[in-house]
């Protein structure tokens, strides 16, 4: 049957990047597991927020971190220089939970603090 993750979390970013990252999204479309992208029905004040959550196979890792990383290096569109941000936990069926912090152009992995491994259960 194969090894899951389930990913779930959130983008931060302004209305300029929001359209960059549908475009990235789509651009990875596999009428599957990119149903797992959602948004708001409303946007609501200034910051746009999207949100990712599904159970996917291992193998497809690469193909959701490789959206993640291109969504990173969308660069500041106004003068504050405000860049894409977010936050994620993925929790992987034999390996555990993993943090995955947007930001600074880069997606950083790392063991999830301890106060979320009852996400594994």
């Amino acid at each position: 049957m194969g090894v899951y993750v389930s990913i779930r979390g959130w983008l931060e970013c302004d209305k300029t990047q929001l359209a960059a990252i549908q475009e990235i999204v789509s651009s990875y479309e596999d009428n599957h597991y990119t149903n797992g992208w959602g948004s708001p029905r409303q946007h609501i004040n200034w910051i746009h927020y999207i949100f990712y959550g599904a159970d996917i196979r291992e193998s497809e890792l690469d193909w959701f971190t490789d959206q993640i990383r291109e969504i990173a290096r969308i660069p500041a569109s106004d003068d504050d220089g405000d860049r894409v941000q977010g936050l994620f936990l993925a929790s992987h069926e034999a390996d555990g939970t993993t943090e995955w912090q947007v930001r600074d152009g880069q997606l950083f992995i790392t063991p999830a603090d301890i106060r979320h491994r009852y996400l594994d259960e």
